[in-house]
């Protein structure tokens, strides 16, 4: 018989407003204190303090307009984070500071969240949405300098990008984006280039979010619909549908995998979190606690796995943490 799905290890309260995005910074040995950070409605970036549950910082730098993304760039003190007011922000939080010390203006009015890759010491690609509607631009940090722009085809109608993914099969390797547009296509971009390599319908409705595993050249993806899209990529660098998995309930707002690829979870517009093994889709476990639509789900990057925590952001403007490691 299966086992009653667990209850939140502890709940994060105290973000007063819908929690949009989380990043955990748990990699650093002791006495470093384990850092879960979350991007609210009302403009709020809270850094959450893992041993103590409580807020350490509360930073304020996009004028109260909803935070949808937030990532470290090396290490807890450099921090990126994106708004609704077309602005992405560079911290730095060093010895306790909270400034902002550098901005992008992106003049895209989606909810399309940005992607970071780190390509050598000190330099990242980041892709994010244009201000020309189906337009991704790639941007070089901390120089800002741009790498290339992303055009579909005249007359290819993706519609806007709504989801990026930045990767590369190793480092040094040429760096490639995934991108999930409107029109429910997955659009792998060779981003030296600046060319499309393959395109996959994946969905009949927008794509909310993606996430792939380069190991296994395989990805998932999640939309509005009743269906999670398992799709890979061969030799030739085509993408192709792999399977599809049903849902009870419509909607996915995100989905990630695992960072030891076992499992992946999934944020529903259901109020609930789903759990699958990755190698099967196996549905492992319906995590029911929250009270809204989930906006977000992140897997902590403790580097023992026994320590790793999966943390679910909400409408509800709670934040619940999960353990659930598994030996298998």
């Amino acid at each position: 018989m299966a086992l009653p799905p667990p209850d939140p290890q502890f709940v994060l309260r105290g973000t007063s407003a819908a929690v949009h995005t989380l990043h955990f910074s748990c990699g650093a040995p002791e006495p470093d204190t384990p850092l879960l950070f979350s991007g609210s409605e009302n403009g709020f970036i809270h850094v959450w303090n893992l041993k103590t549950h409580r807020v350490d910082t509360a930073l304020d730098g996009h004028g109260r307009k909803s935070v949808y993304c937030v990532e470290t760039m090396g290490d807890k003190n450099r921090l990126l984070s994106q708004g609704r007011d077309q602005r992405i922000c560079l911290w730095d939080l060093a010895e306790g500071r909270t400034s902002v010390t550098d901005s992008v203006f992106t003049e895209h009015v989606g909810f399309c969240r940005c992607s970071l890759l780190k390509v050598a010491q000190g330099r990242w690609l980041m892709a994010m949405a244009a201000r020309s509607l189906e337009e991704v631009q790639i941007l070089e940090l901390p120089s800002k300098t741009s790498v290339c722009t992303l055009k579909p085809e005249v007359g290819a109608k993706l519609g806007m990008p709504m989801c990026l993914k930045l990767w590369q099969l190793s480092c040094g390797s040429q760096p490639v984006l995934l991108a999930g547009y409107e029109d429910g296509s997955v659009v792998l971009w060779n981003v030296s280039t600046g060319k499309a390599l393959s395109q996959l319908v994946c969905h009949q409705e927008p794509v909310m979010s993606l996430d792939f595993d380069s190991e296994k050249a395989r990805g998932i993806s999640g939309s509005s619909e009743k269906v999670l899209s398992i799709w890979s990529l061969n030799e030739q660098q085509n993408l192709q549908v792999y399977k599809t998995h049903k849902l009870v309930n419509a909607g996915v707002s995100d989905v990630t995998i695992r960072p030891d690829k076992k499992i992946l979870a999934t944020a529903g517009w259901d109020h609930r979190i789903r759990i699958f093994g990755w190698k099967k889709l196996k549905p492992l476990a319906v995590l029911d606690y929250h009270t809204g639509t989930v906006h977000c789900v992140s897997f902590s990057d403790h580097s023992n796995p026994r320590e790793r925590l999966l943390a679910a952001g909400s409408k509800d403007q709670r934040i619940s943490v999960w353990s659930i490691y598994a030996q298998t």
